[in-house]
């Protein structure tokens, strides 16, 4: 009987392929992104592939480790997520370099994400996931973790990584820009036209 890969084993096999995109997809069963302000190419699991994996048992018995065994499951599940999305956009916000951080992050979310969904059902008596109804773990979570395979889920992800980087830097200059020393020009202008009114 064959092992299953891991998750980087499969993720290393894709990088090493080369340009082929559409048909690394279909030998390994990963997606992927081009993140075009690096210039590089992201590859992230489908949630389908990443049950495939080594990981995924050894993660959702991690995430299930951090559940109550009830129907509160899914509600802790839900507040987990909320909190480590909160946590991954502050920092994607502060990092150097948003693209880097995007190739970095993205996989790693999406698996905990599936992972702790699928800790949520086992915790509460459900099958995990297959199709129809997303389950109440993901309710109020801003993404749609199943759609095309979870390719909605990361590129929605990966933009908002970008955005806040982006808002960021914006909130930045707006505080630089409004710190910046008034020139005696300027405040006898300001000074005449408060005159006039």
């Amino acid at each position: 009987m064959t092992s299953a890969p891991s998750l980087a084993e499969l993720i290393a096999n894709a990088e090493a392929d080369g340009h082929d995109h559409s048909s690394t997809e279909k030998s390994t069963g990963l997606l992927h992104i081009h993140n075009h302000a690096a210039g590089t190419v992201v590859w992230f699991p489908t949630w389908k592939t990443f049950r495939g994996t080594a990981d995924w048992s050894e993660a959702v018995d991690a995430a299930g480790a951090e559940l109550a065994e009830s129907e509160a499951a899914d509600a802790q599940a839900a507040g987990i997520l909320a909190g480590e999305l909160e946590e991954l956009l502050a920092r994607a916000a502060v990092s150097g370099d948003a693209a880097a951080f995007a190739n970095e992050n993205i996989t790693t979310h999406l698996t905990r994400a599936w992972a702790l969904g699928d800790a949520a059902a086992k915790a509460t008596g459900r099958e995990p996931f297959n199709a129809g109804a997303t389950p109440a773990a993901f309710e109020g979570y801003p993404y749609e973790v199943y759609a095309q395979d979870g390719g909605v889920f990361a590129s929605s992800l990966f933009n908002d990584i970008i955005d806040a980087r982006r808002q960021h830097a914006l909130a930045e200059e707006a505080a630089r820009k409004a710190l910046k020393p008034v020139s005696r020009k300027a405040q006898k202008n300001a000074a005449r036209k408060a005159a006039r009114r």
